[in-house]
């Protein structure tokens, strides 16, 4: 162990001058971090929001929503199967859990109850197969329907309400540029969110709060709207737009049936109309999308087409011609930044559900800084009295280990860098955990050294046996370290993955700097100077 050949000791400079030069940006403003040529390292670590300050959002998914837009599409479900199947009924309606009718005549029971299993979904299975069905139907000999979802169901649409709102919660947030977001299930049917460095929380607020379900409908006659008269298949929706006679929001006529869904959107961007200057949002749809816009574009030549977002019409458009490309735009009085906001919204796609905000706070930068300050204090506290007992117990031997754990502490921030992983307070004690746990090494292979010189052997054969004997009881403690950190990073929130990640990559540092680098001056000096005895 005490050779090294030309190349791994070029090998060991290099990756030392590697990690100080990845860990040298974070010492630069991000201004002039961003500045440096191409060519050059720029990469910073990113603070997490108990560092740099930021929003932290509680967020509760409305959970009654939900529940009934699926009573509602099963009632409509009820009423197309017995429409198709010419079975008779009355007083179809829905309430809390349950969709309730009455058939005209109670012969067809066994029929309606064979069409009726045909509306329900299966929970609870797997890829294996297996699951309940998500309803529970009963039709009485007299002819009265009961159709309830079952627990098991309303659980399984709430987990799933929540996977969904997550993951389009961070498509929105990731179009804003938000630099390592924390987005995470609590309990059953809440959402943390936290973001670092944000300066606008009251527009990431805006983007979360907002269902963005987008709908293309047709609209009624606007005698009726105005005598406020609803026929069937419609209902009357607010507008965006001010009605001029009585100077309160538009309202207009909207048909319940849904032409085009914003589902089948591919892509929204905003830009401006070439003739009139206005912001507009123009959107693509999908194959789908795209022939069934045509369709209806064509087949409603000169009528107005409302474009619905959360059941408010924000642009109204007559037909003019078919539109055949499956492309379209969106109008409505709007300032730059609302028109990215809602193409923010298309492209992330709509909630299945609204979002509350139920607690709300912010980190102040002033905070952050604060913490960043007592957390520098405490490594540098810690890094001296470590550095001070290692010289006064070892020596020279000492001296070398504390340039190894520089090069430790230099290495684990590179990396950090490379990887721009996001620094939290956890994170920073565990870099001051590091530097305790990475000399740990040092101190077992003095130990060893010290006892074999003690045992009487040469200088070269006492440092051989130390490292030998000292590398095998360090491998076995830091591999134990390291399965213990990849567990809490498997099974911990944010902070504590933050913790995790940098014990992790401390570990892997210092098993190279105390084994590697330091091995490597101990050697160097001892073939320089040849002594008698070790100064250990």
């Amino acid at each position: 162990m005490l050779f090294f050949a030309r190349w791994k000791v070029y090998t060991i400079i290099g990756v030392c001058l590697a990690g100080l030069v990845f860990t040298l940006p974070n010492f630069l403003s991000r201004e002039t971090s961003a500045s440096l040529p191409p060519w050059l390292p720029h990469r910073q670590i990113h603070l997490g929001l108990d560092l740099r300050g930021g929003s932290y959002l509680l967020l509760e998914v409305d959970m009654p929503t939900v529940v009934k837009e699926r009573l509602g599409s099963l009632q409509d479900g009820v009423r197309g199967q017995f429409r198709t199947a010419n079975i008779g009924y009355v007083n179809l309606t829905n309430d809390d859990r349950s969709v309730t009718f009455t058939l005209r005549d109670p012969k067809d029971r066994e029929a309606a109850l064979k069409d009726l299993k045909t509306l329900s979904n299966t929970v609870g299975g797997s890829a294996l197969g297996g699951g309940i069905s998500e309803l529970q139907i009963d039709i009485s000999p007299e002819g009265n329907g009961v159709i309830t979802l079952v627990e098991a169901a309303l659980h399984d649409k709430a987990a799933r309400a929540v996977e969904q709102s997550i993951e389009i919660i961070r498509r929105r947030i990731d179009e804003t540029g938000v630099n390592e977001p924390t987005i995470a299930r609590q309990g059953e049917n809440r959402i943390l969110v936290q973001l670092p460095g944000v300066d606008d929380p009251d527009r990431i607020k805006r983007l979360l709060g907002q269902t963005a379900k987008l709908t293309f409908r047709l609209l009624g006659s606007d005698s009726e709207a105005a005598s406020g008269r609803v026929p069937p298949g419609f209902e009357l929706l607010p507008s965006t737009d001010v009605d001029r006679r009585s100077m309160g929001p538009a309202r207009h006529l909207v048909r319940k049936r849904i032409e085009v869904d914003g589902g089948n959107l591919t892509d929204a961007r905003a830009g401006a109309n070439s003739q009139t200057n206005e912001w507009i949002v123009n959107f693509e749809f999908d194959s789908i999308g795209g022939r069934r816009f045509a369709e209806v574009t064509k087949a409603n030549v000169g009528r107005p087409f409302a474009i619905v977002l959360d059941n408010k019409v924000i642009s109204a458009p007559v037909i003019r011609e078919p539109i055949l490309g499956g492309r379209g735009q969106i109008s409505g009085h709007f300032t730059a930044q609302s028109a990215n906001d809602l193409a923010v919204l298309l492209r992330a796609g709509a909630l299945p559900a609204p979002l509350t905000i139920i607690e709300e706070r912010s980190i102040g930068p002033d905070l952050g800084a604060d913490a960043i300050k007592a957390g520098f204090y405490s490594i540098i506290a810690g890094f001296l009295l470590v550095i001070t007992y290692m010289a006064a117990a070892y020596g020279l031997f000492g001296l070398m280990a504390n340039v190894a754990l520089l090069f430790n502490l230099i290495l684990t921030l590179g990396v950090l860098s490379i990887l721009q992983a996001t620094l939290t307070l956890p994170g920073l004690a565990g870099i001051l955990l590091t530097l305790g746990m990475s000399v740990d090494a040092n101190i077992l292979i003095n130990e060893r050294i010290r006892e074999e010189t003690r045992k009487g052997k040469s200088p070269f054969a006492a440092m051989e046996a130390g490292f030998r004997r000292a590398f095998s009881t360090i491998v076995d403690a830091n591999l134990t370290t390291l399965i213990k950190m990849l567990l809490l990073f498997a099974l911990g929130s944010g902070p504590v993955k933050g913790f995790a990640v940098t014990i992790s990559f401390g570990i892997l540092t210092s098993m190279f700097t105390a084994t590697v680098l330091a091995r490597l001056m101990m050697v160097s000096w001892l073939r320089w100077k040849r002594p008698q005895t070790l100064p250990v």
